[in-house]
């Protein structure tokens, strides 16, 4: 085998300085963390909505045999639609603007963790909700008060899940297209593979890496320590 190319695959050395260079110098003036909080924040915001959107639905479901059979229904056909495929209908109907991307995040997280929040619902053993209706509970009361605490593992789960896929499905759509006016991590690394900034495109996949392995360990990981594992639902 011939030597390898510099401009296919990098040096360490000059990954490590393309590394520091996106933070200081970034692209077009613009750091790279510019563009990382640009897309955390399209990101959180997609999260919030989508698990309040799950919690939601998970909800109604157990409140109404009928919903719970459309939502059954939806959640299953819609859980199989990769994002991806939805961008060339979305951008037809709302434009290219960052709520496009939000709405993708909504798209991932939505019916993964619909399915794991309603999963735990019906995991919960009937004594629980026997004794939560003995004590006056019902309705939202008896959802708060009975079904969450029950079902946290599952919810935890979702949360894992969802945001496994949110973060893929962010980073697939602002590379696809972007936005001009909210520029994230994804235009960034398709930005510096158009140029051929070979060196600091490696660099920022190991930027996305990093942040999902904080992400990972650094908010889920304690939160799942903190309520399943303490409680002895999970080892």
């Amino acid at each position: 085998m011939g030597e390898k190319s510099e401009l296919i695959f990098p040096s360490l050395e000059a990954i490590g300085d393309a590394f520091i260079r996106n933070f200081i110098q970034g692209y077009a003036g613009i750091s790279l963390w510019v563009y990382i909080g640009n897309s955390m924040r399209l990101l959180l915001e997609g999260l919030l909505i989508g698990i309040l959107l799950a919690f939601l639905l998970s909800g109604l479901s157990m409140v109404s045999q009928t919903f719970y059979d459309i939502c059954n229904l939806v959640i299953s056909v819609f859980d199989l639609l990769p994002g991806v495929a939805l961008l060339p209908v979305v951008i037809i109907i709302f434009g290219v603007k960052p709520g496009v991307i939000v709405f993708l995040v909504v798209h991932a997280v939505l019916w993964p963790m619909s399915r794991n929040v309603l999963d735990g619902f019906l995991a919960v053993p009937k004594i629980y909700v026997e004794a939560g209706m003995n004590m006056g509970l019902k309705g939202a009361s008896l959802l708060w008060g009975v079904y969450f605490p029950a079902a946290t593992s599952y919810i935890v789960s979702g949360l894992k899940v969802g945001w496994a896929r949110a973060w893929r499905g962010l980073l697939s759509a602002e590379m696809i297209f972007g936005v001009a006016s909210c520029p994230g991590i994804g235009l960034f690394i398709n930005q510096m593979r158009t140029n051929m900034n070979n060196a600091e495109m490696y660099a920022t996949l190991v930027v996305i890496i990093i942040i999902g392995l904080v992400v990972q360990y650094g908010v889920l990981s304690p939160i799942e320590n903190c309520t399943v594992k303490k409680w002895g639902m999970s080892k």
